[in-house]
This record gives C-alpha cells, sequence and structure tokens, in this order.
C-alpha cells in the first residue's frame, strides 16, 4: 500500500530570498559602501592637499605612483592570499591597514606642515594593502549569498558604487571647503574602520586549498584563466576600456573646455555619467540576457562613441548623452560579468582569477595616461581620442568571434 505523501513533499521548493533580506549581505554591503564613499572623497582631497602643500604635479604623480605600483605588483600574490586563508580575514586586515595608512596622512594634512615622503610611504602601504583587499570581493560575496541571488547580490553591489560615485565628489567638495583636505582622509579612515567592524559580524563560507608553492598556486590560477576563452579575451577587451577611459579623462576636459562649453558641461557630463552608471547596475538586477558575458561585453563597446564625438568636438547634448549611456553600459557589465565568474570558475581559485583581471584592468590604465598627452602633442588630441575609439570598440564587439563567449550561458 502506497504511503500518503508528506506535504512537504509535494510542495513547491521555498524561494531564495533577496540578498538584501539576508543579515550577512546587508553587513558585507554596508561595509562594501561605506568604504566605497570614504574612496570616493579622496582623489580630490589628496590632488588639492599635496599640491597646496608642493605646488608641484610631479610630487603629486609621485604619490599616485607610490600607491599604484605596489597594488600591480603585489595583485597576483594578493590572489593566492585570497584563495588560502580566509577571505574575511583577509579583507578585515587590509581595512585596519588602510585605516591606520588614512589616519596618518590625515595627521599630516592636519599638521600645517606634511611630510611628502611620509604621505608617499603612506600612500605606498595602503596600495599594497589593497592588492589583498581586492581579490576578496568576490570570495566574500559568493561565501554569504546563494548560488541563485548572486547577480541579483552583485547588482545590488553595483548599484552602491554608482551611488557612491555620484554622491562622493558632491561629499568631497562639501568637507573640503568646510572642514579641509585633512579631515577627508580621517573621514576615509573612519569608513574603514566601521567596514572592518561590519566584516567581524559576517560569517563567510570558505574553501580551502591544499598548501603548495607560491609559484605552484599562481600557476593553477594562470591555468584557470588561459583555459576559459570566453574569459582571457574578455580580459582583453576590459583593459582595452579602462585604457580608454584613461584617454577620455585625460584630454576629454580640455576639449570640453575650449569647446563645448566650459566647466559647467564637464560637471554635467561626469554627474550624466555616474546617473548611467546607476541605471545600468539597476538593469542588471532584473535582466537574464541569454549570453551574459556576450550581452555585457557589446554593451561596453557603447564607449567608443563619446569618445569619438570628442574627437570631432560635437554638440555638448549630444556628447553628454552618450557618455551617460556608455557608463550604463558599464554598469550593467559589472555585475553581470563577476555573476558569470563566480559560477564558472571554482571557490578555490576565485581570487587568484579575479587578481589578474584587476591587473590587466589596471596597468591599463597608466600607460594611456602617459601615451595620450604625448600623441595629442604630437597629432592633436583628435587622433587618440579616435584611436581609443577603435581600440575599445573594436576589441569587444571582437569578442563576439569567439566560441565560449557565444556559448556562455547557453551550456
Amino acid at each position: 500500500m502506497p504511503s500518503t505523501p508528506t506535504p512537504t513533499s509535494t510542495s513547491p521548493a521555498t524561494p531564495t530570498p533577496h540578498p538584501l533580506r539576508t543579515r550577512p549581505f546587508q553587513l558585507l554591503l554596508a561595509g562594501r559602501t561605506l568604504s566605497l564613499l570614504g574612496d570616493a572623497v579622496i582623489p580630490t582631497a589628496l590632488g588639492l592637499a599635496v599640491l597646496k602643500a608642493t605646488g608641484s604635479t610631479s610630487a603629486l604623480a609621485l604619490v599616485l605612483a607610490c600607491a599604484m605600483v605596489p597594488k600591480l605588483l603585489l595583485l597576483p600574490l594578493g590572489g593566492v592570499v585570497g584563495d588560502r586563508f580566509n577571505a574575511r580575514t583577509v579583507a578585515l586586515v587590509t581595512d585596519l591597514v588602510r585605516c591606520a595608512c588614512q589616519l596618518l596622512v590625515g595627521a599630516q594634512m592636519l599638521s600645517g606642515a606634511p611630510d611628502l615622503a611620509v604621505i608617499a610611504t603612506a600612500g605606498a602601504v595602503g596600495g599594497a594593502a589593497g592588492a589583498f583587499a581586492m581579490p576578496t570581493a568576490s570570495p566574500l560575496l559568493k561565501g554569504v549569498v546563494a548560488e541563485e541571488a548572486l547577480q541579483r547580490a552583485n547588482a545590488a553591489m553595483g548599484v552602491a558604487e554608482s551611488a557612491t560615485r555620484l554622491g562622493g565628489p558632491a561629499c568631497a567638495g562639501l568637507l573640503i571647503v568646510t572642514a579641509g583636505p585633512g579631515w577627508a582622509f580621517v573621514l576615509d579612515a573612519a569608513t574603514f574602520a566601521l567596514s572592518a567592524a561590519l566584516l567581524v559580524a559576517v560569517r563567510v563560507e570558505r574553501v580551502p586549498i591544499p598548501r603548495r608553492s607560491l609559484a605552484a598556486d599562481l600557476a593553477e590560477g594562470w591555468h584557470e584563466v588561459r583555459s576559459r576563452d570566453w574569459y582571457w579575451t574578455s580580459l582583453i577587451a576590459h583593459a582595452a576600456w579602462n585604457g580608454a577611459a584613461a584617454v577620455l579623462m585625460t584630454l576629454g576636459p580640455a576639449i570640453v573646455l575650449a569647446e563645448l562649453g566650459g566647466e559647467a558641461t564637464w560637471v554635467v557630463m561626469l554627474q550624466t555619467g555616474a546617473v548611467g552608471l546607476l541605471a545600468g547596475s539597476l538593469l542588471a538586477g532584473r535582466a537574464r540576457p541569454r549570453r551574459p558575458v556576450l550581452t555585457a561585453n557589446l554593451g561596453l563597446a557603447l564607449y567608443a562613441a563619446p569618445l569619438l564625438l570628442l574627437a570631432i568636438s560635437a554638440p555638448a547634448p549630444v556628447t553628454i548623452a552618450a557618455y551617460g549611456l556608455a557608463q550604463a553600459g558599464l554598469g550593467f557589465l559589472s555585475p553581470v560579468w563577476e555573476t558569470a565568474v563566480q559560477r564558472a570558475f571554482p571557490p578555490h581559485a576565485l581570487a587568484r582569477v579575479t587578481s589578474y583581471d584587476w591587473l590587466l584592468s589596471l596597468a591599463a590604465m597608466p600607460l594611456a595616461y602617459a601615451l595620450a598627452p604625448a600623441a595629442a602633442s604630437a597629432w592633436g588630441p583628435e587622433v587618440p581620442l579616435a584611436a581609443a575609439a577603435v581600440l575599445v570598440g573594436g576589441s569587444c564587439l571582437a569578442t563576439a568571434l569567439v566560441p565560449g563567449v557565444r556559448r556562455f550561458g547557453r551550456e
């Protein structure tokens, strides 16, 4: 005689709650938002503070290089550490290190006689800490969010980042005018401290890896990257995007100031871009494209439009609208791409894989910062802007020719 089925055996599966309703993700998101808000204040404050103290753009370049070079050199090692150890512990320690660095810089600024060597050293230590912190983002999120909710969680993170980019410059301006740039660094230190405190309360699922040599760990991470054509070809396209963005940020202001209406136009353009970024992140939380990597890469190709429009000095409203649309493409790509990576790679290699992503993306920007002004001096700004447009548009569209990119999501 067959047994009567129990209610649980016939009832539908309980739907996965939205990650915003789960406490671990709430804590992680709050900490991330605080850190991003503090960091959004720093570029403006650092530039003003160093220039005011030294009167030298070379000194500012030195401070920025001291923060960037250790980050680039140590990113692969940061990926190994993020996989070998608990990502939460690594993120917590790096938050505390960066808190101390920002406090030191803030104290220097508030003293009235800042020491450039101290500021540069603090920047180098903070940059090194960032190399270990950045690869932990994906393992942290995957460790607190259910598989089915990953894209919604990444979209929420994208919205938080977009919102801080939108409000950060205004917050920086208000803080600098009312209290001085030194207090901006104190604020950033406080955000890192609060982020660390929130991480203490988060419990993250960890997938340990066997203890091997550093070289073996690095080799395994690189094997994971090169064994997936959709990944490494997309990384090349994303690096081209970062290089193109650096060209626009270097040459765009001069063209806008001279031919498209001045400072107000540039501010409106940047704010429109921030709104577009936010809109793209919101869209990514709802969209479920059948070919996510292909769709996201094609959206990223939209960045060619504002570059070409600046090269021909198109009317300001058209250029501004194109920039907002291009940033919406970026806002859409980030959550979709991060979700694809988190689902496709084994958890024990996730930090190493993402460290190579960050390495290529960050390396492209200083190269473009150096080459764009030289090319503009030799041939005029139109040439490097048009070349950047062809590079970013061509590389992003070319990923459609890669079998793995076309198949991803349909396998």
